[in-house]
């Protein structure tokens, strides 16, 4: 029933007259300010039964993301069915993604919403965690779950600025393919048509800050597959770590437990060169049974200053 639910939004995309996006300046000197969430929402399945059950905490998932109400929002393991509830939901927001199994419905979403009013999509695309990334369902680095990345090119329509967003997912069991997984995003980033344009990458890397896989990113010196390489030359930061340097309470995956000590943080922000961390944190339920998901969803504001050559000079657009 869900699937035609998307169908039906789909189509009537494609055939009613919408009115055209309002314009929303939120920085009046040109930076590109953005609030981000990356969320595992939890794929839904038998075994998630009374409130851990989809039905029953759908509402905490709008509730949350209502809380947060990012610019950008990641969600990871989200079944074709969910991401039909949840666009269903937030009319205010546009989607793009693809299941991973098939290109099309079939498996999770690495998928992203975004402010329609905001942002109008430039491009898109999705490419898949192995040697044949465009091959959909392809999976051959020794992880036995197809793995994906999904990413879209938004313009903010006040502004005039284009950015991109990358969601991903890493493997939960094999480290080989999640340092092989970096090392792709890496060059696909690196590849984009748009060079200047800054970067965000959202995702359950299934990994904490010092492992390799997500190190790299921050152009740390590691270890890849059992050799020392230096680390990207993106130089990626993470606004939660800037923000909150001495913070022992990181753990986002919780395992439907509620707990949030340790340091057990999978899910992650990660943000181009350039830009500024003004706030960053971990979205936590008050008890156990009103979590929305057994992963703790992160967000963080963020913003690129103004371009000094002119071009990114905020224009003002009536509504």
């Amino acid at each position: 029933m869900r699937a035609w639910i998307l169908i039906m939004l789909l189509v009537a995309g494609g055939c009613r007259k919408e009115e055209p996006p309002r314009a929303v300046p939120v920085s009046l000197d040109g930076a590109l300010e953005l609030q981000l969430c990356s969320f595992n929402i939890r794929y839904e399945g038998d075994q998630d039964r009374g409130w851990k059950s989809w039905p029953n905490r759908l509402d905490r998932v709008l509730a949350t993301v209502r809380e947060i109400d990012p610019d950008v929002l990641g969600v990871q393991e989200a079944l074709h069915g969910q991401v039909a509830d949840l666009w269903a939901s937030l009319p205010d927001y546009r989607f793009y993604g693809v299941g991973r199994d098939d290109g099309k419905r079939a498996g999770e979403y690495a998928g992203i919403f975004w402010k329609r009013d905001r942002f109008e999509e430039s491009e898109s695309g999705t490419f898949w965690l192995s040697d044949y990334p465009e091959q959909p369902g392809s999976r051959t680095w020794g992880n036995s779950v197809v793995r994906c990345t999904s990413w879209v090119r938004l313009v903010d329509r006040s502004s005039g600025r284009g950015f991109y967003v990358y969601n991903t997912h890493f493997d939960h069991r094999h480290q080989g393919s999640r340092e092989r997984a970096a090392v792709l995003i890496a060059e696909r980033i690196d590849a984009r048509t748009h060079g200047e344009d800054p970067v965000v990458l959202l995702g359950d890397f299934n990994a904490v800050e010092n492992n390799p896989a997500v190190a790299y990113f921050r152009g740390t010196q590691v270890k890849l597959s059992g050799r020392t390489v230096d680390g990207w030359s993106g130089n990626f930061s993470d606004p939660f770590d800037d923000r909150n340097p001495d913070r022992r309470d990181r753990r986002t995956l919780h395992f439907w437990s509620a707990d949030r000590t340790g340091w057990a943080k999978v899910d992650h922000i990660l943000v181009s060169q350039g830009a500024v961390a003004l706030d960053a944190g971990i979205f936590r339920a008050p008890t156990q049974r009103t979590q929305p998901s057994d992963h703790f969803p992160v967000w963080a504001r963020v913003s690129w200053p103004a371009s000094t050559d002119g071009e990114n000079t905020a224009t003002l657009l009536t509504e």
